[in-house]
């Protein structure tokens, strides 16, 4: 079992506090993303959970165990870092055996584990060669097969793609996803790309100067973010946050809109605009349009759409789908 719940969690450094009090229950099995900023309390967080910084208020339990004094090797659990901290004299093999023969392990059980950690990750074929002979998605699941074979309660991922290109970013996600769904074993994913939280996560934590501001699905966050931070964190293209007297006409501080639900028109609409910027990316063009007494709007259009630089254009938000935040950037 992998539950893992923060009652009344806070961290300090001397005077500055880096989380506030703080609650979560993380179920067992479940996938969870801390997403935010950097500096936002997210890696912070993770350490507090891995037992790698003390707490200075609040109780951690595992399991229903309080272990907030515990040491990291007794909580049973398995961090992988950005850094893959793999040892370059050792093989593959004895890189994921490494942490099996430091606890005596019999060499039987430790083969086996290595060779079932090994076929999961595709790594069967490498198990002989050196870190130095592997690429970087290679090497990144040699430091995750030498998490798998200690069989922890949880996985804790501190952003461990931050060192990959993009391409390799998008196949490791998968590969992750696909992991979590063969262990069944909860896993905790630490992460400033909120593209990576969209795609993996069974549940977000949106952090913001180490208060939780959201709690929920990937999709709920879309649909429904509670507040201005979470509303212009979570999506790609990130909604367009408007205030002035449209948000006036719409009895709201704030209104948002996101790009794709702004229907355009070369005839009339809404809010008349130039296009300033063209972004093709193939089945998707975004358009940045300078409009008139509401700044610069980006709409998610079709990938063939005939648009011009320079060129007048209309903008119609789709009323239904239209976010009114109040004063405070609560949702209203």
């Amino acid at each position: 079992m992998g539950n893992i719940t923060l009652h009344k969690v806070s961290k300090s450094f001397g005077s500055s506090t880096i989380i506030p009090r703080i609650d979560l229950d993380i179920a067992d099995a479940e996938f969870v993303v801390f997403v935010g900023p950097s500096g936002c309390g997210k890696s912070t967080l993770l350490r507090l959970i891995a037992g790698l910084e003390d707490v200075s208020g609040g109780t951690i339990f595992i399991d229903g165990k309080d272990v907030t004094k515990e040491a990291p090797a007794k909580r049973g659990l398995a961090m992988v870092f950005q850094s893959y901290a793999l040892y370059p004299h050792m093989s593959v093999r004895n890189n994921i055996a490494f942490p099996l023969k430091m606890s005596g392990e019999d060499k039987a059980v430790i083969d086996k584990k290595v060779n079932d950690a090994a076929r999961v990750l595709n790594l069967t074929a490498y198990l002989d060669r050196r870190p130095g002979q592997l690429s970087g998605g290679q090497r990144q699941r040699v430091a995750i097969g030498r998490a798998i074979v200690r069989q922890p309660k949880a996985f804790l991922f501190d952003e461990p793609l931050s060192n990959l290109d993009a391409a390799l970013r998008g196949t490791m996600r998968l590969e992750i996803s696909e992991l979590h769904h063969q262990l069944n074993t909860t896993m905790i994913y630490v992460t400033h790309d909120q593209v990576e939280a969209m795609t993996m996560a069974d549940k977000i934590v949106v952090l913001n100067a180490g208060n939780i501001e959201q709690v929920g699905t990937p999709l709920e966050l879309y649909r429904n973010p509670q507040n201005l931070f979470v509303a212009g964190f979570i999506g790609s293209p990130k909604m367009n946050l408007i205030s002035g007297n449209p948000a006036s006409r719409a009895n709201a501080a704030t209104i948002g809109i996101r790009p794709e639900h702004i229907n355009i028109s070369k005839s009339g609409g809404d809010w008349k605009g130039t296009v300033s910027v063209s972004e093709h990316l193939g089945a998707d063009t975004f358009l940045h349009v300078n409009t008139e007494g509401v700044g610069q709007v980006t709409v998610r259009a079709d990938g063939d759409i005939a648009v011009e630089h320079g060129e007048t254009i209309y903008l119609s938000p789709d009323q239904a789908k239209l976010h009114r935040f109040n004063a405070e950037g609560r949702v209203m």
